[in-house]
């Protein structure tokens, strides 16, 4: 049973990693990866010696952040908000609302998006900001608005499924700790605050480990197909995925490309080991090795 999905892991994680000789090499299609010339570091100095490196890494990280925590806060709370609706018919239904935004390509959602967001059809602006006689507001070259609407955007695709690992795990909880909680005289605020966060602990941390070890990485669709690729929210929107991406298109360089990748990669590895190296020392049955 084991071999079929050992096999899958195997060709589509560990074969891949013979491309990472391509982030040491000046990759051209005569001679191949495997004897194309070698440079060293020399790709990797693209991502350091721009003048943008700052601009891009700080958004790749605070946002990441800020995703990580809104989505924990968020979809801890509607876990248990749905555990706590008795009835069968209403929870089903709303998880199904709820989870229909995962399973949304980036770009329909960028184009619901910009249905609300256009300057000149759009529906915040026609429905809302005008019959009140505020000017409209042009999103797409204003990016002191855009730290809201991307962790909004994010939030309202990924809760719903987040939520849905939560509340398997909810239900996992035995209910003698409930009826004991019951008959001691705890109301619902007291259930949630003493059995079910502290059981639910341990699935958060992992399931937050696991995310700060793509801390380093962005969602690209996100970033690029929600902005409509806007020159003017770069300052805001741009990040390390986003920019790799253009200078690939632009300069053609698999090779820098390559290193890129491989950077946000080991990034990704240290703060996984870091985060759960910090967990083990606070309570080691929480970490995840």
């Amino acid at each position: 049973m084991l071999l079929p999905p050992v096999l899958v892991f195997i060709v589509n994680a560990y074969l891949p990693m013979v491309g990472l000789l391509i982030a040491f090499k000046d990759i051209n299609y005569t001679d191949g990866i495997f004897t194309s010339p070698w440079v060293g570091f020399r790709n990797f100095e693209y991502l350091f010696t721009t003048t943008d490196a700052w601009r891009i890494t700080r958004n790749t990280i605070l946002y990441n952040l800020l995703f990580i925590f809104s989505g924990l806060v968020l979809s801890v709370g509607i876990a248990i908000a749905l555990n706590e609706i008795k009835t069968r018919f209403f929870p089903k239904l709303y998880q199904t609302i709820m989870i229909m935004p995962n399973f949304l390509s980036m770009v329909i959602v960028a184009f619901v998006g910009y249905a609300f967001l256009s300057s000149d059809s759009g529906y915040i602006n026609r429905s809302i900001l005008e019959p009140l006689g505020i000017p409209g507001i042009n999103w797409y070259t204003e990016p002191k608005y855009w730290p809201f609407i991307l962790p909004f955007i994010n939030i309202w695709k990924t809760v719903g499924m987040n939520s849905i690992i939560y509340l398997a795990a909810i239900t996992s909880i035995h209910a003698e700790y409930y009826e004991a909680a019951v008959i001691d005289g705890a109301g619902k605020w007291k259930q949630i605050r003493h059995i079910t966060l502290p059981l639910l602990t341990p699935v958060m941390v992992i399931l937050t480990i696991l995310a700060v070890g793509n801390i380093f990485r962005a969602d690209f669709g996100l970033f690029y197909q929600t902005t409509m690729n806007s020159a003017a929210l770069y300052p805001t929107t741009d990040v390390i995925d986003t920019y790799v991406y253009r200078a690939l298109m632009n300069l053609g360089d698999i090779g820098m490309s390559s290193a890129a990748s491989f950077y946000q990669s080991v990034v990704g590895f240290i703060c996984i080991m870091g985060a759960n190296w910090i967990v083990k020392k606070i309570n080691s049955d929480n970490a995840m090795f």
